[in-house]
């Protein structure tokens, strides 16, 4: 996330490419990749941003990750009994419930960022870093540097999906597909030993992606309606513009819709309201984090929706006037998982009805 979101989509953090991943191709290429010995064997060799290696001779017991979005990987991989502390922790519901327990009861060692020194005397042997160059975020400037690291005993593993977005190596293109995702799913599960459970969880997001892609090949690329995403958690003074470099923009864009930021060339970007009405979107999402109930959050939907339509700005909108909005999280939409892929499919089913069924 760019360090200038500090709200928000950063506060929803609380939030590698391989020839099949999700979407066909077209995203960016991976920066670095897994490389070991027979899955659930060791050593484990893995890149960071700038391509250096840092070789994991062990399965790690004591994990701490940066954030959420880590977390949630951990525990999907079957490693989250050897979670011993995260940064950003899930707030309440944001979590699936069949994790939502166990996340629970991981120790929160800083409601952002970890502190510096409680993460080098936190006891771990490895942490999944989610942020690296984004100093407000807790790389680079304020956190620790490699040869602390190396003194405290803690090897430093990255997602390269989030971490290296804003670094001068990351590429330029816009991502369209989830194929970065999927490797950091996949070198998390080599690092922890559970590579098999791994390519089961990417198998899944394949598919689902897979199954829109097919129900959509019919529509021509000059059809696809234009996407804005609407950070109502981000205040409402200055919209957040979406761009083409964010996990999001591969989940529009393998949905069948066309984010109308795309071609920014960052991951976040302040924008203004005069170019939201320039773009004049189709749809537009109404991202707002999980309140912690369906009560609660349907509530936020309500809130955001309430604005767009009353705000002299976005009332003329042709998706305010023709009621085109998409109640999904910003949770599942911007910040790197498994549910990106849910996510897919639920826009998918709502700007695309007649050809793709939520659930399918």
């Amino acid at each position: 996330m760019r360090p200038r979101v500090v709200c928000g989509i950063a506060a929803a953090v609380a939030l590698f490419a391989t020839a099949c991943g999700s979407g066909g191709g077209g995203g960016q290429a991976a920066t670095g990749t897994a490389k070991a010995a027979p899955a659930g064997a060791y050593p484990v060799t893995v890149a960071d941003c700038t391509g250096k290696e840092t070789t994991i001779a062990k399965a790690p017991t004591k994990i701490v990750t940066s954030n959420a979005s880590s977390l949630e990987m951990l525990l999907r991989l079957g490693a989250g009994d050897r979670v011993i502390g995260t940064g950003f922790p899930p707030g309440k519901g944001t979590l699936p419930a069949d994790l939502a327990e166990q996340g629970g009861k991981v120790p929160v060692l800083g409601e952002k960022v970890i502190p510096k020194e409680k993460l080098l005397g936190s006891g771990a042997d490895l942490y999944i870093d989610t942020f690296s160059a984004m100093p407000m975020m807790g790389g680079g400037a304020t956190g620790p540097s490699e040869e602390e690291f190396t003194a405290a005993g803690i090897q430093h593993v990255f997602l390269l999906s989030t971490a290296c977005s804003g670094t001068p190596k990351a590429a330029k293109a816009p991502r369209t597909d989830l194929a970065e995702v999927e490797n950091d799913i996949r070198r998390l599960g080599a690092v922890t030993g559970t590579a098999a459970r791994a390519e089961e969880l990417i198998a899944g997001m394949e598919k689902q992606v897979g199954d829109v892609r097919t129900a959509l090949a019919g529509v021509p690329e000059g059809q696809r309606p234009g996407y804005f995403v609407f950070d109502f958690d981000a205040g409402t003074k200055q919209p957040t513009a979406v761009c083409g470099r964010q996990v999001a923009n591969a989940v529009i864009t393998l949905a069948g819709a066309r984010n109308v930021f795309a071609d920014c060339d960052a991951d976040f970007k302040p924008g203004s309201w005069e170019d939201v009405v320039a773009k004049n979107p189709d749809w537009i999402q109404l991202a707002v984090r999980n309140r912690g109930s369906e009560e609660a959050t349907r509530k936020a939907f309500d809130d955001a929706e309430a604005f767009l339509k009353s705000f002299p700005a976005t009332q003329g909108l042709k998706a305010v006037q023709e009621g085109h909005f998409v109640r999904l999280g910003s949770e599942v939409t911007t910040i790197a998982g498994v549910r990106n892929a849910d996510a897919v499919r639920q826009i998918a089913a709502t700007v695309h009805p007649d050809l793709v069924k939520n659930g399918q």
